[in-house]
Order: structure tokens, then sequence, then C-alpha cells
């Protein structure tokens, strides 16, 4: 099921290896909704883990439900389910946070850790500017979160003005032009007359 308002979207799923990849689709196409680009591999990539880690270890059912919320600057992406148990941030080269890590050249030294599986949480860690685990107020499981910045958007490039291909004018027709009025002819033309006197 899914739901959102204009900076809210919610998803309930089982958290299952198809259903990750649809939820890594519904993110991106959040984000890109929002205009928040820059933001969609650092969150696919979180949801990604998160939903992992539901998948591996949440117990007894997979059923989670992600929530995505815009709000103040911060896109925050949190997964809840219904396992009450928190996570533990698993430190590199040791096995897991408490305790320190002694050279191998030591006794009783821990051997190397060649572990591929539990960094999530480190990865989650790394790509985001906050992240938590807390259990949910009105039921026995958690919510696991993490939060990004909104990018600021990216500087103005320096405007030069744009030239359009200007398009020619079309200018009226001239009037014609309007008929002088008609100037006197005088037509002097020689005229040859004989007067003839007539014999009284």
């Amino acid at each position: 099921m899914i739901s959102h308002s204009r900076r809210h979207c919610v998803v309930e799923l089982q958290a299952l290896p198809l259903r990750i990849g649809q939820i890594r689709r519904i993110v991106s196409a959040q984000l890109r909704h929002w205009q928040l680009d820059p933001l969609i591999d650092r969150a696919a990539l979180g949801v990604t883990e998160l939903l992992s880690n539901v998948h591996r270890h949440a117990q007894p059912d997979k059923t989670c439900t992600v929530e995505i919320e815009l709000r103040l600057g911060r896109v925050t992406v949190s997964v809840y389910d219904s396992d009450p148990r928190l996570p533990v941030l698993r430190a590199a080269g040791r096995h897991g946070v408490s305790g320190t890590s002694r050279p191998p050249s030591e006794p009783g030294a821990e051997a190397p850790d060649l572990e591929t599986s539990g960094r999530g949480l480190a990865l989650v860690e790394a790509l985001s500017e906050a992240w938590g685990a807390r259990p949910q107020d009105n039921s026995p499981g958690k919510v696991v979160w993490f939060s990004l910045c909104t990018a600021p958007g990216p500087a103005a490039p320096d405007r030069h003005p744009v030239l359009l291909a200007e398009k020619p004018v079309r200018e009226p027709a001239p009037a014609p032009p309007a008929a002088a009025p008609p100037e006197p002819v005088s037509a002097r033309l020689p005229v040859a007359a004989s007067v003839g006197a007539r014999p009284g």
C-alpha cells in the first residue's frame, strides 16, 4: 500500500528481495518528483541497506513500513518493523562495536575480520548526514532512519543574453500615392487665325 502527500510518502511491504527493488524505485521516483535528483543514489542505497537488514534479521515477520519525508531542508527515510531488537553498528576490523581490537600478534588477539556482511549500518552512516534507531512508540517494533540534507540548487550560471533569430517583420505596404489635384493646363497653342477684312 502506498500513500503520500506533497511532502510525505509511506509504503507498507514485505521486506523480500523483489519488493526491495520496487521500494528503491519508489524512493527514486519520489525524490525526482520533489526535484531532489542529487539525493537519489544515496537514498536508494540507504533504503536498500535498511530493508536488507529487515529481510535478514527481523523476527517474527518481514512486514515493514518505509516512510519518506521532506521537511525543513532534510529528506528523512525511516523503516519501521516489528522486531524490537535495535541494530548494532559494526566497526571495520573487529566483531561488533564493543571492546577494542588488539594487534593479531598479541596473545588473545582477534583474528582479522573477513566477514562480508553486517556493514549495512556503517554504509548508511557514511552516506547520510544523520541516522539512528529507536523503539516504536506504540508497538513492540523499532524504527531505523537516516536523513540527507537537500542540496542547494546549483549556482546559476552567468546569464548571457540569448539572441534569437529575428523573423522578418512585414511592414504594411506603402499606401499608393494620393492623386495630385489636377493642375489647370493651359494649352497655348499658336493659332494662326487669319482675320480677313471683308470688303465693306
